[in-house]
């Protein structure tokens, strides 16, 4: 298992994540329609709102877990974050980043990944919308500018949250 680099820039992420007030907040339904809508659309059984803050990925919405949070050393979405467009791992068995990870050798299975980044408009990536499937799967065009689209709904609510904040 390759854990995914911490960005040079990890302070100033980790304080543009907290000025947004979200970590640790109960789940709301504006953010949980998207998730939920992501993962009915493309048919996957898990889907989430995934914030990484310093050791740990959090999930502000949730479909198909039943936990809250993951260490952020096994986490996909960390390796995600570093990325300018969506993140995709048609197979994770195959992929020697997650071959031997935890969640993708046991509980949840992570086989397929796709992760839509969640850069700001400060230009920080705070976490990723992600989808995820227990077999091997790819996206095609379209399905990748339908998870870009859903993506963008979560950046505006999360802007509007902040904006908010400061108000």
């Amino acid at each position: 298992m390759l854990a995914a680099p911490i960005p040079e820039n990890d302070a100033e992420r980790l304080a543009a994540l907290r000025e947004l007030l979200i970590l640790d907040t109960p789940p709301e339904q504006r953010f949980d329609k998207v998730v939920q809508f992501a993962a009915e659309e493309f048919d996957m059984p898990i889907a989430l709102l995934s914030l990484i803050d310093e050791n740990r990925q959090w999930f502000k919405a949730n479909v198909g877990l039943d936990v809250c949070e993951t260490a952020r050393d096994i986490s996909f979405c960390g390796h995600a974050i570093l990325q300018s467009d969506i993140f995709v791992i048609p197979d994770a068995r195959a992929d020697a980043r997650f071959a031997d990870n935890p969640i993708v050798t046991g509980e949840p299975y992570v086989i397929f990944y796709a992760g839509a980044p969640l850069r700001m408009p400060s230009g920080f990536t705070i976490g990723t919308l992600c989808i995820i499937d227990h077999k091997p799967r790819t996206l095609d065009a379209t399905e990748l500018a339908i998870l870009t689209t859903l993506r963008d709904l979560l950046l505006e609510e999360l802007n509007g949250s902040a904006e908010a904040t400061h108000a």
